[in-house]
């Protein structure tokens, strides 16, 4: 028989994260779909020496980041496109808290897709003569670096070629604005490695915005990007990836967006950060009265609100979600 896999935050983070794992979270640009509220729980427990993988930086590495949550990191694009460059990153980085591994973005989605394929390497043409290649911030001190990208022969032209190495990070919190009780999810908009990423890793947290009755996912199996066989929990959680965005629900809190990376530039600005907006909920409604109702209502008049129309009749309501989770329906 199937299993419901819901289960709460405080749960997934407690079951799913430890001090020294190797972590991935699934995003869609710095402005897009991130599990950040995943990021956020972290920080409450007070998880340490995380070695971070990041397709492209996000708000929720910014704030593992300044808070010294991680030691170690590999990140394919390291800014907050309009917003910046991410001050709480940048300052760990610079005081020697933080090392930071650099990959082009291309390189950092063939490393996973080797992960989700179980290959030994990804062969590629790309970083190859640079110093991306040439320079390896876990040996700093070794030019050119000889592990970072090695090259190999290729057996049929005789050519020399990169060697990029898997990624298979212990857990991967994945955002997705949709998904089942099962595991089941639907993305809208760009994935941004989530499809690969979902296979690559040793577990999965899907964190969603909605929940759906699996009748929503038999009526779309097309659409099922990431199916319940990869996935390990499901948390509901609405307005996750706040003060990003996830199409089709709500737009990017761009005032948020500012303020925050601008309180992760020094280190009294995120205590003041943590003590507000980390610290400062303790469930769901809590977290949205933080917010502001009236700014979850603004944000959520996105223009991209048409995407979601197909599956809003299978949209299940917090009541019904809180029933699931608590095992008084299947």
């Amino acid at each position: 028989m199937q299993q419901n896999k819901l289960i709460s935050l405080a749960d997934a983070v407690e079951r799913y994260s430890w001090d020294g794992m190797q972590y991935a979270s699934g995003a869609s640009l710095p402005v897009g779909s991130d599990a950040i509220v995943f990021g956020r729980e972290l920080v409450r427990r007070r998880r340490r020496d995380l070695h971070a993988l990041f397709h492209c930086n996000t708000q929720q590495f910014n704030l593992l980041a300044a808070t010294g949550a991680v030691s170690k990191a590999e990140c394919g694009f390291t800014g907050l496109e309009v917003f910046g460059f991410a001050n709480g990153l940048r300052r760990a980085v610079e005081s020697g808290q933080l090392v930071l591994e650099d990959y082009s973005n291309l390189s950092f989605g063939l490393r996973l897709l080797a992960g989700a394929m179980n290959w030994p390497f990804a062969p590629a043409t790309v970083n190859i003569g640079s110093d991306i290649q040439r320079r390896s911030a876990f040996a700093p001190d070794e030019y050119p670096a000889r592990a970072k990208i090695p090259t190999v022969t290729d057996p049929f032209s005789g050519r020399e070629i990169g060697a990029l190495s898997p990624l298979k990070p212990d857990v991967a919190a994945i955002h997705v604005p949709l998904a089942d009780p099962l595991g089941n999810a639907i993305m809208l908009g760009t994935e941004w490695n989530r499809f690969e990423l979902s296979r690559a890793a040793k577990k999965v947290v899907l964190i969603a915005d909605a929940i759906v009755d699996t009748a929503c996912m038999r009526q779309f199996p097309n659409l099922v990007r990431i199916p319940d066989i990869v996935v390990d929990a499901v948390v509901y959680w609405p307005f996750a990836a706040w003060p990003q965005s996830s199409p089709g629900l709500y737009d990017v809190d761009e005032a948020h967006m500012q303020a925050m990376n601008k309180a992760l530039a020094t280190p009294e600005g995120t205590v003041d950060y943590v003590r507000q907006y980390v610290d400062g909920y303790a469930d769901i409604d809590s977290y949205l009265d933080m917010i502001g109702r009236d700014t979850v209502e603004r944000l959520s008049r996105t223009g991209t609100a048409f995407l979601l129309d197909p599956f809003r009749q299978w949209i299940k309501t917090p009541e019904e979600v809180r029933a699931l989770s608590s095992g008084e329906a299947r």
